[in-house]
């Protein structure tokens, strides 16, 4: 019998059995019920919560609590019930109420002379669209209050004296409060067109003296009083051709090579709508121009003048690429000058290039040929060090040879071979009178060239000659009717 019992397991009972699910079930339900009553009584009975916002709306409505910041309302807990049950006509019953209690509030105010609180509770009544007959005669009532508080003849006299004294902008804003009180007051409307007719005035002023950022302003400022002002299209239309003419003016001016010129006639062009882009594009090249000199002047170890350059550039477009890279260029010039101004080898290599230029000064290579001439090895040795007394004597020596190059060059019309010799007398002499006159003698030879083969036909080699002309001296004479026959003939620059 022991034996059997160790074989056979105990029994459990069905009815043991179906109580034991049944407590876990119960224990299960118990835990969801507690993790999850709050959110799902507001997905399954979302009416009891709109009930309870209902009661708690017109609870507040009751203690005059008709809208709130917090949130806690009576508009606010109405409109939150409406959220939940977009169909309960307590709530929308409930926001009429509020209207009306709103308006009524309104006209309380108003008798009370508390015009802020009027203002709020005209407000509350639009917002919640009461009837228009209604909030209109709140707010007419509000404006006849706020008249009757206000000194309008201060006003009045206030704007005809600002007016008399220079300043229709002021005249123009004591109007405005005025009508804001009063609507359709016949002397502050007649002062108000008065003081804007005055602005108006200013602005096409403006417009003829090149101050369009002025003139813009100011039509600006009188569109906001009145956008219907019978003087405005015309002013606007003046300031439209003002603007063109400036961007066409910046057009010329670039082409010239006149940098500053094109600045200052794109910066007041940009100042109109109808011409800002175009404008902005202009500055654009004015920008990569100013980069481009910046780059040359650091390639001849003109550094202070590379620096003044590429200030123009940063100042008008500093994140235009060729400005970025212009700067980063200046940079490795400068960066490499400091390297040579304390490298040990840099006296012993300008010695050799010094005694090779000697060499060649006494051999009559004084030009030629190239890369072995005392100029060229003159030139690399001021390249390393650009205030040796050693080279400004030897350049000195140097430089009437140079200068009869050129006169040599320029008689026999060989214009290539005289810009070369100019570059040596640039290197010579630097950037002074002399080389600024032997500049231009060359640009006009350039010019009368371009002449010559535009009236032959040859609008290639014209246009080559102004380029050449330009690159010299982008204000010589004649440079702007060359380049402006070239545009005509269809090969403008």
């Amino acid at each position: 019998m022991l034996r059997a019992m160790e074989r056979t397991p105990p029994a459990t009972s069905p009815r043991r059995a179906r109580l034991l699910k049944g407590a876990l079930a119960a224990v299960a339900l118990v835990v969801a019920f507690v993790l999850l009553s709050e959110p799902l009584l507001l997905r399954l009975w979302p009416q009891s919560r709109a009930e309870t916002l209902e009661r708690e709306a017109a609870a507040a409505l009751a203690a005059g609590r008709l809208t709130a910041t917090d949130g806690r309302g009576a508009r606010e807990l109405y409109e939150a019930a409406l959220a939940l049950d977009p169909d309960r006509p307590q709530a929308r019953a409930g926001l009429r109420t509020v209207g009306e209690a709103a308006l009524r509030a309104g006209h309380e105010a108003v008798r009370a002379r508390r015009y802020g609180e009027a203002r709020r509770m005209l407000e509350l009544a639009r917002a919640l669209q009461m009837p228009r007959v209604h909030v209109e005669d709140l707010a007419r009532a509000l404006r006849v209050g706020e008249a009757a508080g206000a000194d309008i003849d201060r006003l009045l006299a206030a704007a005809a004296d600002a007016r008399r004294g220079g300043h229709p902008e002021q005249a123009a804003e004591h109007y405005r409060r005025i009508l804001d009180l009063v609507p359709n007051h016949p002397q502050a409307l007649e002062g108000r067109e008065d003081a804007l007719a005055d602005l108006l005035q200013q602005a096409r002023e403006a417009t003829g003296a090149g101050r369009l950022h002025v003139a813009t302003a100011l039509i600006g400022l009188v569109r906001l009083y009145d956008g219907g002002h019978v003087d405005l299209p015309e002013t606007v239309a003046a300031l439209g051709t003002a603007a063109e003419r400036l961007r066409v003016r910046g057009d010329r001016a670039l082409a010239a090579g006149r940098l500053d010129d094109a600045t200052a006639a794109y910066w007041a062009a940009s100042a109109v709508d109808g011409e800002r882009e175009a404008a902005m594009q202009g500055l654009d090249r004015v920008a990569r121009a100013h980069a481009r000199r910046a780059r040359l002047e650091a390639g001849e170890l003109r550094i202070d003048d590379a620096r003044r350059a590429l200030a123009e550039a940063e100042a008008i477009a500093p994140e235009l690429p060729e400005v970025r890279d212009a700067r980063a260029h200046v940079a490795r010039v400068e960066q490499l000058q400091r390297r040579r101004a304390v490298s040990p080898e840099r006296q012993a290599e300008v010695q050799r290039l010094l005694a090779e230029a000697e060499k060649a000064e006494r051999a009559g290579d004084l030009l030629t040929p190239p890369g072995e001439s005392a100029f060229d090895r003159l030139r690399a040795a001021r390249a390393l060090a650009p205030d040796d007394a050693r080279i400004a004597a030897a350049s000195a020596r140097l430089l009437p040879a140079a200068r009869a190059c050129f006169e040599r060059e320029l008689a026999g019309n060989r214009l290539g071979r005289a810009g070369h010799c100019l570059d040596a007398v640039q290197a010579l002499a630097g950037e002074g009178a002399e080389t600024r006159m032997l500049r231009s003698r060359l640009a006009q030879r350039w010019i009368a060239v371009g002449d010559e083969r535009l009236g032959a036909g040859e609008l290639a080699s014209a246009r080559q000659a102004l380029v050449e002309a330009r690159a010299l001296d982008p204000a010589a004479p004649g440079l702007a009717p060359l380049a402006e026959r070239l545009r005509q003939a269809g090969a403008g620059p």
